[in-house]
């Protein structure tokens, strides 16, 4: 349920204002407008939107079809993106006075910040008050600000963070990206990893796939290089974001990156805030004891964010986005991001190293094949089967000591996995291997056509003799069986010689098979057997052959 109040003259053009408290459980009794989880990150590191209060928010009647501002900060945890976030709602609320920072001891509110040195914030968390703001052409447009879960702490994999930062960057038009003292080669490179993850969730398009970029450094201690502001900021990311031809080529594709990425890319650099806030445990945010050089450029910061010439509606392939399509895409991205079809970004060890072992993988492989060819390869004649199995095994544990030999990152654990892949994948090509010296034997090659005129001539013989006896239902049996083998015999011919009707021909060749192995070779076996019981029952003969040949070698 919404709770209403009347305006506090945000923009000096707004009517009532709606304040919204939205929590799973009863709504609070004043009805203050707080942040509210729409993105939740779990204990297995699977992610779930709250539909029902991002819906409720962004659906509000008097939002839900006004185009929407979304803007975000994001960035490494543990710095200050969400006591900033509480700054730009003061302004939000208090803009037209000029003393929107408000009473020098008021404690800071809004969005849940501490200090200390343990994450504040998880998944995403947007302002429950959706702020509506005039810009100067007459439109009335929907501010949203949200804050997002910090990247890189000791809770969240590589891919949680990737996944927030990019569906903030994928839902605003004006992402801020809070970065500590400096614009440092690593944080472009996160930036690289975390758009392109997202920019992999998006529909294809030819236009640059999001709006926006802020680079926000925060304690910035080199002023006499660049000034505090945005003047200062701009020359300064200019120098870092320039492409030069002695550059390596990856620091070139980092930044060739970013700037096809977004729209607008800009930079604000800010001072510290001072010792006391850095360094109290019980700072609360109060003004009077935030240095006065950090309170001179957030009051530069923050209207130059949220000025009404200044914010972006979200657009989307060049269209503009209400609030009511802001859900929608939402409910979209996300998921795609629940779902297996994106690939998992890694660590730099972690991508390293997997490199490293399918190199050995594929070092190993090629070993086994090269061996493996000179044993029973397209020119080598037919191998028997036991000699193929022996060669096998010696050559597979060659190739598996190649594969231990290599130094492999990832350690030994790791590496076992891709141990085992290899095994199957070695296995998998044996049999490859097993098919291809069959192939050589002419015996194998033609046992459905043996098979065939065996079955012919039994049933030739069967026939006459029954028909001989005068059992003539059993002699018209065997005939058509006859004849049935014989148009089968002829059938695989005509398949072997045009290639046609090759599912036909591998059916016919089971079928023969499957006679041979459960009919004939068991005969021949049973005919085996009694020959060996013979030689037990009757052993004279042999035995005098025996000795006459031990007489031939005496003399």
């Amino acid at each position: 349920m919404a709770k209403h109040r009347k305006d506090r003259d945000s923009w000096g053009s707004l009517g009532d204002k709606n304040v919204y408290d939205w929590s799973s459980e009863e709504e609070e009794p004043d009805g203050r407008a707080r942040p509210v989880q729409v993105l939740l990150v779990k204990d297995d590191h699977t992610f779930e939107l709250d539909e029902g209060a991002l819906s409720r928010i962004l659906l509000a009647e008097e939002v839900r079809d006004r185009e929407v501002v979304a803007i975000s900060v994001a960035g490494a945890f543990r710095k200050g993106k969400s006591f900033l976030m509480d700054f730009m709602l003061r302004y939000m609320y208090n803009h037209a006075s000029e003393s929107w920072l408000g009473d020098r001891d008021e404690p800071l509110t809004g969005f849940s910040w501490r200090g200390g040195s343990e994450r504040e914030t998880t998944g995403i968390q947007i302002w429950s008050e959706v702020f509506l703001v005039d810009k100067p052409d007459g439109r009335k447009v929907a501010v949203l600000l949200m804050d997002t879960q910090g990247t890189f702490d000791s809770q969240s994999t590589l891919r949680d963070s990737a996944t927030v930062f990019a569906l903030s960057t994928m839902i605003s038009s004006m992402q801020v990206y809070n970065i500590s003292q400096n614009v440092q080669e690593d944080d472009l490179q996160h930036l690289q990893l975390f758009t392109e993850y997202g920019r992999l969730a998006m529909e294809e398009t030819f236009l640059k796939p999001f709006q926006s970029m802020i680079f926000l450094v925060r304690d910035w201690s080199f002023p006499y290089e660049f000034p505090y502001g945005q003047e200062g900021g701009m020359k300064f990311l200019e120098k870092r974001l320039k492409i030069s031809e002695n550059q390596h080529e990856e620091l070139q594709n980092v930044r060739k990156h970013i700037h096809s990425c977004f729209t607008n890319i800009s930079c604000f650099l800010m001072p510290h805030p001072g010792l006391k806030v850095a360094t109290n445990p019980h700072f609360d945010g109060r003004i009077s004891e935030i240095d006065g050089d950090f309170l001179n450029n957030l009051k530069v910061l923050v209207p130059w964010l949220l000025s009404p010439h200044n914010i972006d509606v979200k657009e989307i392939n060049g269209s503009k986005i209400t609030c009511r399509g802001l859900v929608e895409y939402f409910k979209a991205y996300i998921k795609i991001y629940q779902g297996e079809e994106l690939p998992h970004p890694k660590s730099m060890l972690q991508a390293t190293a997997e490199a490293n072992n399918l190199a050995a993988v594929a070092a190993a492989k090629d070993l086994y094949n090269k061996k493996m060819e000179e044993v029973c390869g397209g020119d080598r004649p037919f191998l028997a089967p036991s000699e193929l199995q022996a060669r096998h095994g010696a050559i597979r544990e060659e190739a598996l000591q190649v594969f231990r030999g290599v130094k492999k990152m990832g350690g030994e654990e790791f590496s076992r996995r891709y141990l085992q892949q290899l095994e199957g994948e070695v296995d998998e090509v044996f049999v490859q291997y097993i098919k291809h010296n069959d192939s050589k034997n002419i015996f194998h090659a033609a046992r459905t056509p043996a098979t065939l005129f065996v079955v012919i001539f039994v049933m030739y013989v069967a026939a006459g003799i029954t028909g001989f006896v005068g059992v003539d239902i059993i002699a018209s049996l065997c005939n058509m069986i006859l004849g049935l083998a014989l148009i089968t015999l002829c059938t695989w011919a005509y398949i072997r010689y045009s290639g046609e009707y090759r599912e036909l021909g591998a059916v016919i060749d089971q079928v023969a098979g499957a006679l041979w192995d459960q009919a004939f070779y068991k005969l021949y076996n049973v005919a085996a057997n009694h020959r060996h019981l013979y030689q037990h029952a009757f052993p004279g003969p042999q035995v005098e052959e025996g000795a006459e040949e031990r007489d031939k070698k005496r003399d």
